[in-house]
């Protein structure tokens, strides 16, 4: 897969920069902490990067049809380079304020929700069609390592030099993605959405979402799984906490998580199910086990078995849903899909957070994580049996097909 030119740069350059990014949610805590001592701070400085983020990401799909991607992500990418380093600037200098990382943060997001519907976008352009989910397993397990890798480093760098360098060190990553961007030799876009009004467009890629019953049954499971497993990331260290031996339970179960999302990332190295949307809706079914086994609490070894299975599932399921997509979706139209499934995760997965404490104090913390736990496992099975995902089968490449021709081109 790294014999590809294309795909070791584009590889490279975001394997650094997820390296980077595992290093700003330690980082941006504790320097909010030394800034003001306040949650609610915190609580600000990460929604604006998220409204940010939701407000644009119809736009990005559009622009990412419109636009050459490449160009799309580098220049999302020279942006975060700028906010991270102008953060990491005022950290150093003792100049930061919080609302400083407010409008930086926001920034921050809006350069994300271009790149990401881009990214989807462009993989395929990178590799041969029959390797698209190994690209796509490998891309995920270089994250997933580096969220395992990252957060301890990043302990190391705040109690050593402060929270200011590991910001640096994350815009260095960014420019390192810049750079490998620049350096892609790809063949022009064909079949470019013609340049007619931004709502039109992105009413475009919604007839191409709805007019697929596969594709919009399998965002609304994923945007039911990320609301019914944010309860577990809100209640679970209070679980830990008060039952479990506290900080050091906790973080055995997010380092196995992260374990097991590597492992579910290799296992989409080398597994090319036959009914992909079948085999991935069982697979992240396997996550309702974690917050099961919190809501009476199991011993905090059980708990992250179960962490680490769910995690397996999840990896393994977005890498064949990715592949799904970029095999079967026209390019042209690509972005714009890929934007309204990473709206419904995100919409879902924060009201998800939101609505936790306040049911948790309703009906207290178990009978929460158990409906957590029975949500999830319904919404991953329900959405797997579902016919149009059921009985979706994964493309021969011995045998191709030719492309998608897209009803809404040149809408």
């Amino acid at each position: 897969m790294l014999r590809e030119r294309d795909f070791r740069l584009l590889w490279l350059g975001q394997a650094t920069s997820a390296f980077g990014s595992g290093l700003v949610p330690v980082a941006l805590a504790f320097a909010v902490v030394d800034l003001t001592d306040s949650a609610s701070a915190l609580g600000l400085v990460l929604a604006a990067g998220l409204v940010a983020r939701v407000v644009f990401l119809l736009i990005g799909g559009v622009v990412a049809d419109r636009l050459p991607r490449q160009h799309v992500m580098l220049a999302a990418d020279v942006l975060r380079t700028g906010s991270q380093g102008i953060v990491a600037v005022l950290l150093l200098s003792g100049h930061a304020r919080v609302w400083h990382l407010l409008v930086l943060f926001a920034f921050f997001g809006a350069a994300d929700a271009f790149f990401s519907p881009a990214s989807t976008g462009l993989v395929p352009q990178t590799v041969p069609a029959g390797r698209i989910q190994e690209a796509n397993a490998l891309l995920s397990l270089s994250r997933s390592c580096a969220w395992v890798a990252g957060p301890a480093l990043a302990g190391l760098i705040v109690a050593g030099p402060g929270p200011g360098w590991a910001f640096a060190v994350d815009a260095a990553t960014f420019l390192v993605s810049s750079v490998s961007l620049a350096l892609l030799r790809l063949p022009p876009d064909a079949g470019r959405v013609a340049r007619r009004s931004m709502p039109a467009q992105i009413r475009g890629g919604w007839l191409e979402v709805r007019r697929r019953p596969w594709v919009w049954v399998t965002i609304a499971r994923f945007s039911v799984t990320n609301l019914a497993i944010a309860p577990v990331f809100v209640l679970g260290p209070f679980v830990a906490h008060d039952d479990l031996g506290g900080a050091t339970a906790w973080g055995l179960i997010a380092t196995c998580s992260g374990l097991g999302a590597i492992l579910g990332d290799a296992a989409a190295l080398h597994f090319r199910p036959r009914r992909p949307l079948l085999a991935g809706g069982l697979a992240v079914s396997l996550w309702a086990l974690e917050p099961a086994l919190l809501a009476r609490p199991f011993p905090t070894a059980a708990v992250a078995v179960a962490a680490a299975a769910g995690c397996a599932g999840m990896s393994f399921s977005n890498a064949l849903w990715f592949t799904v997509l970029q095999e079967r979706i026209p390019r042209e139209s690509l972005s714009r899909v890929s934007s309204f499934d990473w709206l419904g995760s995100l919409v879902f997965q924060q009201a998800g957070y939101i609505a936790a404490g306040p049911l948790a104090a309703a009906i207290g913390t178990p009978a929460t994580l158990l409906a957590s736990g029975v949500l999830q496992a319904s919404a991953g099975i329900g959405g797997a049996l579902a016919p149009p995902a059921r009985g979706l089968r994964a493309r021969d490449h011995t045998d191709p097909k030719p492309a998608e021709i897209s009803s809404t081109a040149l809408s």
